[in-house]
């Protein structure tokens, strides 16, 4: 069960890595040198780690998980990528692109995971062990999490930005206050269960593209 775990908190350290590192990388692209300048375009973690959402929130699943015997919910977050919006080339278009790029960056990566399972299948995939099938898996599921979380339209998820650019001025001003009770509307969202009903879908699309090695034993 400690191997498991710290296996998945591996692949979201990681997983959490490439999501700021695009952020990053985007944002230079767009003309935001900040970023940059900070050393984020990079996957070395260290960087990327928030004492809170990178160490201290898994580590304590990792060790109810195991003291429990069960496998306690593995959740966390990097740093934020500092962003300068006022430094883009253009600022409504480029600061949605910045904001959708960790989502599409999860999500392509989930994409290669599923793809690498359904042809471990069609092309022989029973030579490979269930534990390393296993973890593409775990790596498959935790991005589309991520990837979809992250496209939750509530502050300061990238997903409010880009609903932030669609509302009239006057709304647009009263969403961002919005910003202030984020966290508490978060812990409201995923324990209410409303996530696990939008996540439902997409996890059946992935586990579809992916094929019979999509289940867990």
């Amino acid at each position: 069960m400690l191997i498991d775990m710290l296996v998945l908190y591996i692949i979201l350290l990681f997983s959490c890595c490439v999501h700021e590192a695009a952020h990053a990388w985007t944002a230079y692209m767009c003309g935001d040198d900040t970023a940059k300048l900070q050393g984020r375009i990079t996957l070395n973690p260290i960087p990327h780690i928030d004492p809170i959402g990178t160490i201290a929130f898994p580590l304590l699943a990792i060790v109810t998980g195991t003291i429990s015997g069960g496998r306690s919910f593995l959740f966390g977050w990097a740093k934020p990528v500092p962003v300068n919006p006022n430094r883009f080339n253009n600022y409504r278009r480029d600061d949605i692109i910045v904001s959708l790029s960790g989502i599409v960056s999860n999500l392509l990566l989930a994409l290669i995971a599923a793809t690498t399972l359904r042809s471990w299948y069609v092309f022989g995939g029973f030579l490979f062990s269930n534990s390393l099938v296993d973890v593409i898996r775990y790596f498959m599921y935790i991005n589309v999490v991520l990837g979809v979380f992250n496209l939750v339209p509530i502050p300061p998820l990238d997903g409010s930005r880009v609903l932030y650019h669609y509302l009239p001025m006057r709304a647009a001003w009263q969403f961002r206050k919005l910003e202030q009770y984020g966290f508490v509307i978060l812990i409201a969202f995923l324990y209410t269960g409303i996530f696990s009903s939008i996540i439902w879908l997409p996890l059946q699309i992935f586990a579809y593209i992916a094929g019979p090695f999509a289940g867990f034993r």
